[in-house]
Order: structure tokens, then C-alpha cells, then sequence
């Protein structure tokens, strides 16, 4: 009998402070999930297309260009983040000049405007804010104490279930494909010239 665990939703620690998943700025995002997938044995990362992320930053509101990769390693998602602009914002502040860098750590809430005045009352701000997707995304700035943002993620069904996708694709992973460029009907592969898609297995 095969016992399947919640991978992103495991029952310790409970309540809104479950981290679900760890961020990294790269410079090169299929480079880097080519190499999560080979030295650490993570995959398949899903790459999804560039796409113009607004956000309120340095008390400006600033529209930068990201692509992100997510693959799910146990009970936490990697995202790895490479801005495709030279737009200010959280990301290109935080670039070491060539190498990964451990972002952010984040949480999915159901009450993000008593998560956020939680943080805000231990002394903790607000760095930046996204409203795209239909949904709120907050970096917490505990860079001081912590080395690294907190974010603070809406919970919609929409995107708890991709999350489940994600993680479910992963779990069944046996090697194949580990660098994944989304489309609309499955994937493709980095450097496939010929756009060949790959459809996804239900």
C-alpha cells in the first residue's frame, strides 16, 4: 500500500504559518533548474513564461518582468525568480552578480490583512506588494534579522490548486524532463528549435 502525504500542506507546524515554499533570485532560471534537478535531484521544474509582475516598491509603483521555475522537494516548493529587465524591484536588488541567492520564504494565508499587521506589529514592514494574478503577495522585510524576505501569499482555490498540481507531478517524477518551458497544452523542452510540445499526463 502506498501512503501519500500532502506535499506542500503537511500538518506541522498548523495554521497560517506553514511555509510552503523557498525562493531564489538567479540569473539564468533554466540554467539553475538544470542544476537543482542534477545536484540535488529535484524535478521536474515547471518554467512559466515571462511575465510583467506590478508592484508598490520603494513607495513607487514599478512593473518588472520575471520568469519563475517551481518543482516540488518534499513538503516545499523551490521557486527560482530571474527578472528580465533592469526595472529596480525586490529581485535585482538582491542579485550576487552570477550566483543563486536565497530569496524569500513564503506562506499561503487565508487572512492576509491579519498576517501582514501581524509582521507590521513586531516591527517588520511591508517591502514590497503585488496585486496581479487576483490575488495579494507581500514581502515582509525580516532581511535584518533573518537574511531573508518573508512572503506573505493570498490563498485562492485557483492557486492552491496549481500548487497541488505542482506537487503531484513532482511526487511521481522518475527523471524525465527535468528542465519544463509550460505551454498551453503541456511542454517543451530548452533548446527543442523545432517548438515540439510534450503533452502533460493526467
Amino acid at each position: 500500500m502506498i501512503v501519500r502525504m500532502d506535499l506542500f500542506e503537511q500538518p506541522w507546524p498548523e495554521g497560517d504559518f506553514r511555509f510552503f515554499q523557498l525562493g531564489h533570485v538567479v540569473d539564468d532560471v533554466l540554467e539553475a533548474a538544470a542544476g537543482w534537478a542534477r545536484v540535488f535531484g529535484v524535478g521536474p521544474f515547471h518554467v512559466l513564461p515571462i511575465a510583467d509582475q506590478v508592484a508598490d516598491y520603494g513607495g513607487e509603483i514599478r512593473t518588472v518582468r520575471i520568469q519563475v521555475a517551481v518543482a516540488q522537494a518534499g513538503p516545499v516548493q523551490i521557486e527560482l525568480i530571474q527578472q528580465h529587465c533592469q526595472t529596480p524591484s525586490i529581485y535585482s536588488d538582491w542579485s550576487r552578480n552570477g550566483t543563486s541567492s536565497f530569496h524569500q520564504i513564503a506562506t499561503v494565508t487565508k487572512d492576509y490583512d491579519a498576517k501582514t499587521a501581524h509582521f507590521a506589529a513586531l516591527g517588520y514592514p511591508v517591502a514590497a506588494q503585488s496585486t496581479g494574478g487576483g490575488f495579494r503577495v507581500a514581502y515582509i522585510d525580516t532581511v535584518a534579522d533573518f537574511g531573508f524576505y518573508t512572503e506573505i501569499v493570498e490563498a485562492p482555490p485557483a492557486f492552491l490548486d496549481q500548487v497541488r498540481r505542482i506537487s503531484e507531478t513532482c511526487s511521481a517524477w522518475d527523471g524525465s524532463d527535468p528542465v519544463r518551458i509550460m505551454t498551453r497544452d503541456g511542454y517543451r523542452l530548452p533548446g527543442d528549435s523545432r517548438g515540439h510540445t510534450r503533452t502533460l499526463k493526467s
